[in-house]
């Protein structure tokens, strides 16, 4: 005999935890275990001389859902930070989103007129009927501009290839904002938490019992010899994993397709502001980094010195922390087979970008989380 849950949580990410609170608040029990040595997932912040410092990226909370906005205010105090990137190319500085900030400063023009006027010339200049690729969908929606000095290096860094080898789809459309406004996001509620997320997840999950530094099949594995050995072991009713799907299922159908992150940390106790904004995009596709974080303006300049990031895009190999799904047509249909085979699992369910393959933004990760554990409290 041993102890039993109703739940296996695999992951003690965002969408782990929100699962696993709303299942304890619900009167079942949930044992959560994840292969790192933290909670949180890549939501992760450490402390560091009063910076809180996103371990894994800049991560800002930003929703149009009142609902998610008021339940992550239930665990945390967020302050009003409001995204508004800048992006470095050859000595020069644009504010992100394309706005007329960027227009101006590209072109001289003052007016929206002006600006639409420049980018429908230089659309028509190239020409392009139907896209064919990457590089051509990007001329067609905003010209040679502000693709050649903000969209093609950035773009070709992330994806690790040249835009004329990437699918068109890849952008849909390109966010052209005709306002002297650089407020990244059109949600109306964003913000960071004052505590740093890590303390979010920490409350999620008070009194549900955390196994860190535990891989799931390991952890199987000593289940099923502890059992028999009749030793006391750990049952569970059902599981939630939120791992790659692929994985689970031992690559079977041969492994999905990710682009992974390198990060290089940098700590500057004597300089107390080193490039004046939180996130600065490098979109030269010389510079190898695509971006670089300065964790203290998130919170306005909080504690001493400064601490940055520089991010780099990486290949994805197994073994590898998998950052952003590749969503082409054959990871796609890949996928879909994979999904066939979870399908057939009746006690398991899969949760969170790894296990759904999508690239999901905080409050929807949110959102997924509760609406599977209000499925499972039906």
């Amino acid at each position: 005999m041993g102890r039993a849950y109703d739940y296996l949580v695999v992951g003690a990410g965002l969408f782990g935890s929100v699962f696993s609170h709303e299942m304890k608040k619900q009167g079942r029990s949930c044992l959560v275990i994840d292969k790192r040595d933290h909670v949180a997932g890549n939501i992760y912040t450490s402390l560091k001389r009063g910076i809180h410092v996103h371990e894994y990226g800049a991560h800002i909370f930003h929703t149009s859902s009142r609902r998610i906005w008021e339940y992550m205010n239930g665990f945390a105090q967020f302050n009003h930070f409001v995204n508004s990137p800048v992006a470095f190319y050859q000595g020069e500085v644009y504010n992100l989103p394309f706005n007329m900030n960027t227009f101006s400063r590209l072109w001289g023009v003052r007016t929206p007129e002006e600006a639409r006027e420049r980018i429908r010339e230089q659309i028509e200049e190239e020409a392009i009927g139907e896209p064919k690729n990457l590089e051509e969908q990007a001329l067609s929606l905003v010209g040679r501009d502000v693709y050649e000095k903000l969209i093609k290096g950035y773009t070709e860094k992330q994806w690790g290839r040249p835009c004329r080898e990437l699918p068109a789809f890849i952008i849909k459309r390109v966010p052209l904002r005709f306002t002297y406004d650089n407020n990244y996001f059109n949600d109306p509620w964003q913000g960071i938490p004052v505590g740093g997320y890590t303390a979010i997840v920490e409350k999620l999950l008070e009194g549900t019992e955390v196994r860190l530094q535990t891989q799931y099949r390991d952890f199987l594995r000593e289940q099923e010899e502890k059992a028999c050995r009749g030793e006391e072991s750990i049952s569970f009713k059902k599981t939630l994993y939120t791992g790659m799907i692929d994985e689970y299922f031992g690559y079977c159908f041969g492994n999905l397709e990710y682009r992974s992150l390198r990060f290089e940390k940098t700590d500057k106790p004597e300089c107390e502001n080193w490039q004046g904004n939180a996130v600065v995009n490098y979109t030269e596709r010389e510079v190898p980094w695509t971006r670089i974080i300065e964790h203290k303006h998130f919170n306005f300049g909080e504690g001493s010195g400064t601490v940055l990031t520089r991010e780099y895009p990486a290949p994805w190999k197994p073994g590898e922390e998998p950052y952003y799904p590749v969503n082409d047509e054959r990871n796609n249909r890949l996928f879909a087979r994979y999904q066939e085979l979870a399908a057939k699992e009746k006690n398991v369910l899969f949760g969170g970008r790894l296990g759904q393959y999508r690239y999901y933004d905080m409050d929807k990760v949110v959102e997924a989380a509760l609406e599977m554990a209000g499925e499972e409290l039906k």
